[in-house]
């Protein structure tokens, strides 16, 4: 068993420090993604989903990666059971239909300390690119000897971009909903055993 970091960790073509080429599968335990939205013009409700997994494809050319999300749309939870119903409602997520949120990268490049990762992100039956700035936040060695990696990523979209057009007009001017959505995202993923791939 490994227990040192270099076995997770190379450097590419530039001198940066970019994981070990293989395939790495998004630990759902110890990921996260959130959402933060503005309600009624002067606050920010946070939010989160629970039902995350996916994988994240490292090549020997970093920029050749690639990542697959998926993402429950039913496992929305932002503290307040009547809001939350509201959410998955057809008003909003319509989770009965499109009981399934998808991301899938197109490309991946290197913009200074940080990469851009360009891809289709699929709401509610609806796909549009968008563009997640990341941060490899760096690897570590597991207690059972696979390798870890570490990402935060982040983005803002216009949810009516993708149908999520339900707002209230308040009686003193605005909506009760902001249109801009900040998209924050922590994921932990795990080098793929050998043998899992053949």
């Amino acid at each position: 068993m490994t227990t040192s970091t270099t076995a997770s960790l190379t450097r590419d073509h530039k001198g940066s420090q970019v994981p070990v080429p293989g395939i790495y599968d998004i630990d759902s335990k110890h990921t996260s993604v959130e959402f933060v939205a503005r309600h009624l013009m002067i606050t920010k409700v946070r939010g989160r989903f629970d039902d995350v997994e996916g994988t994240i494809t490292v090549a020997d050319i970093p920029e050749e990666s690639s990542v697959e999300v998926t993402i429950g749309a039913g496992s929305v939870s932002t503290g307040e059971d009547q809001r939350d119903a509201h959410l998955r409602s057809g008003d909003f997520f319509d989770v009965d239909t499109h009981p399934r949120w998808t991301f899938k990268s197109t490309v991946v490049k290197q913009a200074g300390d940080q990469w851009k990762v360009e891809g289709d992100l699929t709401i509610s039956g609806v796909s549009k690119p968008v563009v997640l700035d990341v941060d490899f936040d760096g690897a570590n060695i597991t207690p059972w000897g696979t390798a870890a990696l570490g990402f935060s990523a982040s983005t803002e979209i216009d949810r009516e971009q993708w149908g999520l057009t339900y707002n209230q007009v308040l009686e003193t001017g605005g909506v009760m909903v902001g249109k801009k959505v900040r998209i924050e995202l922590n994921v932990e993923a795990v080098a793929r055993p050998q043998d899992a791939t053949a």
